[in-house]
């Protein structure tokens, strides 16, 4: 395993936009699932289908608080596609926003040692690629410094603050397994990501644009 904690990153991922094709549903399902402060919003008609190549990911205190978060989820419209359970890491459930987006909930604790709180400790985008080892260095070589690195199978990057998104890299293959979904897809992303290295797509067709000054109002 590679790490590196030594320098401040040049750049990170400060915002996330989601496409959706019902803008004001969203906003409702987004807020009653607690996640609003963390994404953007944009309107565009969905035309795609299948497993869109990627997953936003809240890493929790506990078990309670987890299972709060799929509950809300739940109840605003989502759909549970793998269970909150026990597993050898932690405990975590997945879940699919109507509007497609697949959440995980997580966290590494397997017991309670408080009540359940909506306090999210990181907010991670996690992207299936097809090479982790290329487009680790891809972004590498915008500025983004790596945080820890297991050889092709997972690369995560610094976030440059405590307000940034964290980055991470797995096989997309892999990463559809983990979610329970078939590795399958038509059509795009249906995700912008904003940060300080300007606009570009990576190697699997991820989009940047230039983040704005007030990222995560």
């Amino acid at each position: 395993m590679d790490t590196t904690t030594d320098t401040k990153p040049a750049t990170s991922l400060s915002s996330v936009t989601l496409e959706v094709a019902d803008i004001e549903a969203a906003r409702r399902f987004y807020a009653a699932f607690g996640v609003d402060t963390h994404i953007r919003l944009r309107a565009r008609e969905a035309q795609d289908t299948g497993f869109r190549g990627f997953t936003l990911a809240l890493t929790v205190s506990g078990p309670a608080t987890v299972d709060g978060f799929v509950a809300d989820a739940v109840d605003a419209g989502a759909t549970v596609l793998k269970p909150a359970a026990k597993s050898l890491w932690g405990y975590g459930g997945v879940v699919q926003a109507p509007d497609g987006t697949i959440w995980k909930i997580a966290t590494s604790a397997k017991k309670d040692t408080g009540p359940a709180t909506r306090e999210i400790d990181e907010f991670v985008l996690l992207l299936g690629v097809r090479d982790v080892k290329a487009t680790k260095q891809f972004y590498v070589d915008r500025g983004l410094a790596v945080g820890k690195s297991f050889g092709g199978k997972y690369a995560e990057f610094r976030p440059a603050d405590s307000s940034a998104v964290k980055l991470a890299l797995y096989k997309r293959r892999a990463l559809a397994k983990d979610l329970g979904v078939p590795d399958d897809a038509a059509g795009s992303h249906r995700i912008v990501l904003g940060g300080t290295a300007g606009a570009f797509t990576d190697p699997d067709g991820f989009a940047w644009e230039p983040a704005a000054p007030a990222d995560r109002a």
